[in-house]
């Protein structure tokens, strides 16, 4: 099976550079494929607390054994979309994802493009139907704060505190401490005009959220916004945007595009 023995000694192998990723006995989800009663323990990633649109989340984590500036930074890949992976002094990690059901993969590539480690996960819950409509947000400074807002053919307006829509559509991550990812789901879209908007709020730093522009680590942050259209099946179309945030309080507008 494809799930099988090969997948799962991937999941568990560790690179001598890199601790890579902390998963879980047996990969994130064993999928009912094969019997492994006698493990201690296979479970899902780490759940976050739930607060509504949020829900879906699951924390990505782990820890880079050798990190520090020098090195460039590495990448952290869900199904394909690259996020700059930023981490703490003493090489940790961690970052929230929502994964629809079917086959999902997360990677990480090292700053000169190779892969560390990657592992490929079955989500067999069908509860978790697939995104129709996804739009992720990353960028490359750890210290701004960027926000992705979404307006839906309806009026309704999607972003840090107004994340769920009653249309069906949601903010599932409101990113303050990195660069994203930031996600917005529908699975049932409904027809009509829909606009992508990308906003440089300000920067976080240790004593909270300022706006000093003299703090940025690039004069010119670069956003890429994702979207990607009937995820994980055989009609996958995706576009990919990359803009500049030159000043805080900038509110660009990415995409306007008809479903």
């Amino acid at each position: 099976m494809i799930w099988s023995a090969a997948l799962l000694a991937l999941a568990g192998s560790v690179q001598a550079a890199d601790k890579s990723m902390a998963t879980p006995v047996g990969g994130w989800n064993r999928a009912g494929l094969t019997d492994r009663s006698q493990e201690l323990a296979v479970n899902y990633p780490y759940a976050l607390v739930d607060r509504g649109a949020q829900r879906g989340r699951r924390m990505i984590q782990g820890e880079l054994a050798k990190a520090g500036k020098e090195r460039g930074v590495h990448k952290l890949v869900v199904n394909g979309n690259p996020t700059p992976l930023y981490t703490d002094d003493t090489g940790r990690y961690a970052r929230a994802y929502s994964f629809g059901s079917g086959s999902n993969s997360v990677e990480i590539r090292s700053p000169d493009g190779k892969a560390v480690k990657r592992v490929q996960f079955y989500e067999a819950d069908k509860s978790r139907p697939q995104p129709v409509i996804r739009v992720i947000a990353a960028w490359d400074d750890s210290q701004a704060e960027v926000d992705l807002h979404v307006v839906t053919p309806d009026g309704q307006h999607a972003f840090w505190s107004h994340p769920a829509l009653s249309n069906g559509g949601g903010l599932d991550a409101d990113t303050v401490d990195g660069p994203g990812p930031e996600n917005f789901v529908m699975t049932s879209p409904m027809r009509g005009l829909y606009q992508v908007w990308i906003n440089y709020w300000g920067n976080f730093g240790a004593s909270g959220y300022h706006f000093d522009e003299t703090t940025r680590q690039r004069p010119v942050i670069t956003s890429r916004v994702t979207l990607v259209f009937n995820e994980n099946t055989a009609r996958e179309r995706r576009e990919e945007f990359v803009v500049p945030l030159r000043a805080i309080g900038e509110l660009t507008l990415v995409k306007t595009f008809k479903f």
